[in-house]
């Protein structure tokens, strides 16, 4: 799936005579039997289409959804730095045995680790010091640390293999988030924007949210290319909020500016960038018409959505005491439930200060009492609106933990290095089984034993829920058919999704 109407710049000339000279008979016949489609304004490939194309801000390429789609929205819970599976949801009873041994060189198989450890005399084990327990029908051990979480395992796929090329986090964070480590490809939002589109005309189809995080060692830098639109046009590029109480800057009129004045400052401006573009076909000149225009919308939608406090007591105490508490972990789960009830595409919450090298037993909690009561609440809030259904949620980081300690090790405290080559993620929601488990690791949660899990696969997964076929959804950039899930071939993790 390619619509190289939205570059024009990029249809050079032996890509007009390859697709346009040698095929003429085929559009010709394609245009004739899609004319009663594109008078219904409807998209081929779709099973549906509530609002027809041509009125929506953000509409989808004709062609998408592939198939009857599972899930219309995403919300992406990502946890910055790497949480710790060990600690979390990889139960090994066995490693109370190992305490303060070396690492088996068995194990290990002479695999790299970083700079941080690799000086260390010894790879001593740290067996987790959090107490887990077994949860829900399907039995799911979980750690102490999630007493929300836990009451919903049974809505839980829980993938405990998933594993990374990228050992540190900038490239690893790339990575997850665009499909690659090589800066500058579309992020998964970007993606859906640019396939899918919005049913939302007052918000961005992709909003992206930082929340404050409560661990007390320095939080690894975010970079905006996690949400950049890459070799796609920069209008699909997610529009970040901010965490304070003035989510977006600059958005109200100046005083002695009427609503009015600017709507025709807006439709001159965009008469003069339309003749711009019309000389140039520059796509950015297009981008531009469309954020400005998306700004005035936003004017009214978002004071609108941002005001949590016309929600109902019995969810604003579920979401727990920092709900209305602008730029928490709470208010952007809230906010996040409301953007998806108003037909934003995808929503990326990240939340920073999960790199735990030490004070494990100060900082692990910390940072799961942030998101732990939130990420219950907002599951049970999508599922009594009746939006969980059609509402895929994703948690996860960019990798794992070592079992072995980084620093000063004791009982009750230590530090863990990154740790590539498994760690778990959990997805709910539009298209998922609940109450399943796939993958598993070692007895060191070191190695994958059955069933490993690309981070690709885990995009192709996603994809899957949204109606996409991964292999059909490209776009021609630097001579490759571009693809959130690379050139290398990827899966569908049919084991945990609705078929």
């Amino acid at each position: 799936m390619n619509d190289k109407s939205m570059n024009p710049l990029q249809l050079n000339r032996r890509s007009f005579f390859g697709e346009t000279g040698l095929r003429l008979g085929p559009i010709a016949l394609a245009a004739m039997g899609a004319a009663p489609f594109l008078r219904a304004g409807t998209a081929w490939g779709s099973s549906s289409a509530s609002q027809p194309p041509q009125d929506r801000v953000h509409p989808a390429l004709l062609g998408l959804p592939h198939f009857a789609p599972k899930a219309k929205s995403i919300i992406y819970l990502h946890m910055n730095g790497g949480p710790s599976q060990i600690d979390m949801w990889d139960y090994k009873p066995t490693l109370a045995d190992q305490f303060d041994k070396d690492l088996p060189d068995s194990i290990r198989m002479g695999q790299r680790i970083t700079t941080m450890t690799s000086g260390q005399a010894r790879l001593p084990v740290a067996p987790s010091k959090f107490k887990f327990q077994q949860h829900g029908q399907c039995g799911r051990w979980v750690s102490e640390l999630l007493p929300f979480t836990s009451e919903l395992v049974d809505e839980l796929a829980v993938v405990k293999t998933v594993h990374t090329n990228a050992i540190n986090h900038d490239p690893a964070c790339t990575f997850v988030m665009t499909g690659s480590e090589v800066p500058g490809k579309a992020s998964l939002g970007s993606w859906l924007a640019y396939g899918l589109g919005s049913e939302s005309n007052d918000l961005p189809a992709f909003v992206v949210l930082t929340p404050t995080w409560s661990a007390t060692a320095p939080a690894q830098a975010l970079f905006t290319r996690m949400w950049a639109s890459g070799f796609l046009p920069t209008r699909f590029t997610g529009v970040a909020l901010r965490s304070g109480a003035d989510p977006v800057l600059y958005l109200q009129n100046p005083a002695g500016v009427l609503p009015s004045d600017r709507r025709a400052m807006l439709d001159t401006l965009s008469n003069l960038n339309r003749h711009r573009f019309d000389a140039l076909s520059d796509p950015e000149i297009q981008t531009r018409i469309a954020q400005y225009e998306m700004a005035y919308r936003m004017q009214t939608s978002v004071p609108d959505l941002v005001e949590l406090g016309d929600e109902p007591a019995s969810v604003l105490e579920m979401y727990g005491p920092e709900a209305l508490k602008p730029g928490t972990f709470a208010a952007s789960a809230l906010l996040a439930r409301r953007m998806v009830e108003r037909g934003v595409r995808a929503v990326q919450i990240l939340h920073r200060g999960w790199d735990q090298h030490g004070n494990i037993a100060g900082d692990l909690p910390a940072q799961c009492r942030d998101v732990d009561q939130a990420c219950a609440a907002l599951l049970k809030d999508l599922k009594q609106r009746g939006l969980l259904d059609s509402t895929l949620v994703v948690w996860g980081g960019e990798f794992g933990r070592t079992v072995y300690c980084q620093g000063g090790l004791t009982r009750e405290n230590y530090g863990r290095d990154h740790h590539p080559k498994c760690f778990t993620m959990w997805m709910a929601g539009g298209g998922i089984r609940g109450g399943v488990e796939y993958g598993i690791t070692d007895d060191f949660s070191y190695n994958v034993v059955q069933n490993p899990v690309h981070i690709n696969d885990i995009n192709a997964t996603l994809l899957h829920c949204l109606g996409i076929d991964h292999e059909r959804f490209a776009f021609s950039f630097q001579g490759l058919e571009q693809r959130l899930t690379g050139v290398e071939p990827q899966r569908v993790i049919r084991e945990i999704v609705n078929m």
